[in-house]
């Protein structure tokens, strides 16, 4: 029985300690440059650059990181291109874990200010949230191509959108945020 006792005190020291380790490590990465993996990091320490013409180069990057300019910190997240636009998406919104961990959605609807890195190459884009489902057929199937081993049907994908589980926001720049305005494209 002392043994018992001796073993669950060390286990109980060990999962503190590393608690504890966990928890300073995710609070100095609002301290760093960019995220790291899944970790939130901080804001980007580069100077943004002139926004390119063409996106094509992203049609098959993995990741970027994005950092949020109101609240000043960074995530990684996957990206798809279509049609020379470009779209990150986030899912899980109406999850317990979505509800816990994923803030940055909302605050990007209310602001979307943000700076986008690639390669370790910086760009000012603004985060508009995409509700039309006709706009984001296209770029469901292409983040379905990228991301997922087994296709999932386009109606259960488009149906996570209606429900809000699943948000999706194009990167604009300013000139293109404002044509596609006039032209008429849904946007809320």
């Amino acid at each position: 029985m002392k043994l018992f006792n001796t073993l669950a005190l060390g286990f109980t020291k060990i999962l503190v300690l590393g608690v504890i380790v966990i928890s300073l490590g995710v609070y100095f990465m609002k301290f760093a440059d960019g995220p790291w993996g899944m970790v939130p990091g901080g804001a980007f320490s580069q100077a943004a650059e002139t926004t390119p013409d063409s996106w094509a180069f992203v049609k098959d990057q993995d990741t970027v990181e994005f950092q949020l300019l109101g609240p000043g910190t960074s995530r990684t997240s996957w990206i798809a291109e279509h049609n020379n636009r470009i779209f990150i998406p986030s899912a899980y919104m109406n999850s317990t874990f979505g509800k816990l961990w994923k803030h940055w959605p909302m605050r990007a609807e209310e602001n979307g200010a943000a700076l986008l890195r690639i390669d370790d190459r910086v760009y000012t884009v603004h985060l508009t949230r995409i509700k039309d489902t006709q706009i984001l057929e296209p770029v469901l199937a292409e983040l379905a191509r990228k991301y997922m081993t087994a296709k999932p049907p386009m109606d259960a994908m488009l149906a996570q959108v209606t429900n809000n589980d699943l948000w999706v926001f194009e990167l604009l720049n300013k000139p293109q945020q404002e044509s596609y305005r006039e032209l008429g494209e849904h946007y809320d």
